[in-house]
């Protein structure tokens, strides 16, 4: 779960709760809540969703799914997208000649990018 650990920190925080609190309301242990937002363990599928509930949102949130609505020529669709990808690509744009490289030839430049990280 690429995003949960922090989009779990995230709404902790947003609800003012400290990770004992939160651990309590859905009868787990601080340590478990700690390993959860430094992605050192993964919650079961009940897990998730008592976390979910106890936060007030909704079970996608933790994958990284937020979705957003576009209108074009009167037809409505939408997307989902994390904000963290929305942050990356408006991060992208400012670097003009990586952002045309990406849209250019996309697998190459990753490519190239991972063989530079190594």
């Amino acid at each position: 779960m690429l995003l949960f650990d922090r989009r779990l920190k995230e709404a902790r925080l947003k609800n003012h709760l400290t990770q004992e609190q939160l651990a309590s309301m859905v009868g787990l242990t601080k340590t478990s809540i700690c390993c959860y937002e430094n992605g050192t363990r993964t919650p079961t599928l009940d897990t998730l969703i008592d976390l979910a509930n106890a936060l007030n949102v909704e079970l996608t949130y933790f994958l990284g799914v937020d979705c957003y609505l576009v209108a074009s020529d009167d037809a409505t669709y939408g997307i989902n997208i994390a904000k963290d990808e929305i942050t990356l690509i408006k991060e992208l744009r400012k670097h003009i000649r990586l952002y045309e490289k990406l849209l250019d030839d996309p697998k190459r430049t990753i490519d190239l990018i991972e063989m530079k990280m190594r």
